[in-house]
């Protein structure tokens, strides 16, 4: 619930349009518009609201923005902070409407829905992208990405400029990025250290090319499915195994159903923000540019939450009884050399050019 606090009569969100309408027209700064609502256990609070209400064009737009991961995870909180920056600064004008645990559809249904104007916006991993923009395969090479600072590096500059226009066509305009995370790699059957131990293991993955190649290449049996479907299949045994960060195998308590992690840390996954053109083409300018600013802060503040609760997750599954296999150096050495048929067989389809780019910010 976010409040506006004036000398004398608190708001609600839900009246949030007429009350900043009122502070807009009396000159007022929306600098102290803050949530009220208290953080989650260990989760950064939701920042202030600050910045000038966006000039509009007097009418009003209703902004639905769904995403696969659940309402406990970093992303969705992430959207709220977004929630929080649009309906403030358009003065109401503007209501977002947030859709968790893929009720309208998982990553793709939702951007065929952002293509066809039935959706307004979505922020999917870049993985199920690859078929649509082959250069989006670079972020799951396995190891590309050594460390956070190096892909914050990278999606925040030059390079992930360029692949945001890349992703700017076919229906959608692409306005930012956020963290999916490190992927780990967990299953119902026994500690992973070397990739013999993976042999003929079932391992769900993103419906995308080159993960499938990653997990045939280790000796898996890779099995694509949705994300919705995977709690279930897990528990049923349908697959052995699956990959995702620690936030997102806690907040969908993959763990019940899952006896063994190793933190692997082998792909680093953004989520890549989207909106439907057909809806931005009908925006106002001003509404256009606070959607990329609500975005872009969105995107740090979920970086942030994501990283702060990473370690803290890590030993709650610990603590819950989880047994996790920390790799040395020389065991991720060891799959880094099984995994290099991966890099030849891509290099080419992706472009040698941005992969080498992309090394050079972690030299």
């Amino acid at each position: 619930m976010t409040t506006i606090t004036t000398p004398t009569i608190p708001f609600t969100r839900r009246s949030l349009g007429a009350a900043i309408t009122a502070l807009a027209l009396g000159g007022l700064s929306l600098a102290g518009i803050a949530t009220s609502a208290q953080a989650a256990s260990g989760m950064p609070p939701i920042p202030e609201v600050d910045g000038p209400v966006a000039e509009g064009d007097g009418n009003d737009y209703t902004l639905k923005f769904s995403i696969g991961t659940t309402q406990s995870g970093a992303q969705y909180r992430g959207l709220e902070y977004f929630e929080d920056i649009v309906e403030a600064r358009s003065a109401g004008h503007i209501q977002v409407e947030l859709f968790h645990s893929a009720q309208l559809g998982d990553d793709l249904q939702a951007v065929s829905a952002l293509q066809s104007g039935t959706l307004e916006m979505t922020a999917p991993s870049t993985s199920p992208l690859v078929n649509m923009f082959p250069e989006f395969a670079v972020f799951d090479l396995p190891f590309l990405f050594p460390t956070p600072e190096v892909a914050d590096e990278v999606l925040d500059g030059e390079i992930g400029d360029q692949m945001l226009e890349t992703a700017s066509t076919n229906g959608l305009k692409a306005i930012g990025w956020a963290e999916n995370g490190y992927r780990q790699l967990t299953n119902s059957q026994t500690a992973v250290a070397t990739p013999e131990d993976l042999d003929g293991l079932k391992v769900r993955t993103m419906q995308n090319p080159i993960h499938l190649d990653i997990w045939k290449t280790l000796g898996a049996n890779p099995t694509p499915m949705s994300f919705a479907e995977l709690f279930t299949a897990l528990e049923q045994g349908v697959v052995d195994g699956q990959e995702n960060p620690w936030i997102t195998i806690q907040s969908s308590k993959f763990n019940e159903v899952q006896d063994y992690a190793t933190e692997s840390n082998h792909v680093y996954t953004p989520f890549i923000t989207l909106v439907s053109e057909r809806f931005w083409s009908d925006l106002p300018q001003g509404y256009q540019e606070l959607l990329v600013d609500a975005a872009h802060k969105m995107g740090n503040y979920q970086r942030h939450v994501s990283r702060t609760l990473n370690d803290q997750i890590k030993q709650e599954l610990i603590d819950e009884g989880m047994n996790i296999t920390e790799l040395t150096p020389e065991q991720v050495a060891t799959f880094q050399q099984t995994l290099s048929p991966v890099y030849d067989e891509w290099r080419e389809k992706i472009g040698g050019e941005l992969i080498d780019d992309i090394r050079a910010v972690s030299q």
